[in-house]
């Protein structure tokens, strides 16, 4: 039975209210406006939508993030399953500190991350290009992603495991057929929050980022110093288009729900 809660005071409700306006009203006026024909006049029309889908630079910078999102996205998720997964198991001496290093890299500014990225690869020597961008993002969502998949790993049942160890199954076997399984919703999840992040990360990128190889967030940025057109409007519109979708789907997670009631238990 669902816990019964007080209403909450008018004057919350009245600040969710505003925070909630604060944050959509620029949004909506941004969509509303890629629909004009110029910002003097509101005439609506698609001009702008076809224009970005017909531009050569914007298709190439969107295949670019769509491509550096999926596969890095896909690593991180790799990666991390396996750190999850050795982390729950609770043998190594050192997993608390393991613990408070990934929860405080949730924490660290993103910029203080993008620099020490950018020094780390400056020390190594190694030129920045598309290749730095797609380890930076894996680096910076392998926390993101363990804090999902090991949620889901705390809620596992362990006399699944022992019974599948008492059967004969080696660990290998245990993780293919048993934990697998049962943890790929929480992968899945994983996937689509990374996916947003590596998506719409701009100040990382933008550290990280070489000459020619401009993700469609770092060509907004650029296109924005030109000035504010429609057609960066629309631009907007349709990563937050994106944005929206990918979010709708992840709050729909149950994976989602367990790890935030899970932190909430807490």
């Amino acid at each position: 039975m669902e816990k019964l809660r007080p209403k909450a005071p008018l004057l919350c409700q009245l600040i969710l209210g505003l925070s909630l306006m604060a944050l959509f009203i620029p949004a909506i006026y941004l969509v509303i406006s890629s629909f004009w024909t110029s910002p003097a006049d509101s005439t609506f029309t698609l001009k702008w939508y076809f224009e970005v889908f017909s531009d050569q630079s914007l298709q190439e910078a969107l295949g670019r993030s769509l491509g550096l999102a999926s596969i890095s996205s896909l690593a991180t998720v790799i990666l991390s399953t396996g750190a999850a997964v050795a982390l729950h198991s609770g043998q190594f001496r050192f997993t608390p500190l393991l613990n408070s290093l990934a929860l405080a890299s949730l924490v660290l500014p993103e910029l203080v991350f993008a620099l020490s990225l950018l020094a780390w690869f400056f020390v190594i020597q190694w030129e920045l290009s598309l290749w730095t961008v797609f380890l930076s993002h894996i680096t910076f969502g392998l926390p993101f992603a363990m804090m999902v998949i090991r949620t889901r790993l705390n809620t596992l049942d362990p006399l699944v495991v022992e019974a599948a160890q008492d059967l004969g199954a080696r660990d290998l076997q245990i993780f293919w057929k048993v934990t697998l399984p049962q943890i790929l919703p929480a992968l899945v999840s994983a996937y689509l929050l990374v996916f947003l992040l590596s998506f719409d990360d701009f100040l990382i990128t933008f550290f990280t980022n070489g000459v020619g190889s401009d993700t469609l967030p770092i060509l907004l940025y650029t296109s924005l110093k030109m000035g504010i057109s429609p057609k960066l409007n629309a631009l907007s519109g349709l990563m937050l288009l994106v944005t929206t979708l990918l979010v709708f789907v992840l709050a729909r997670s149950s994976v989602i729900r367990e790890m935030i009631s899970s932190q909430s238990e807490k």
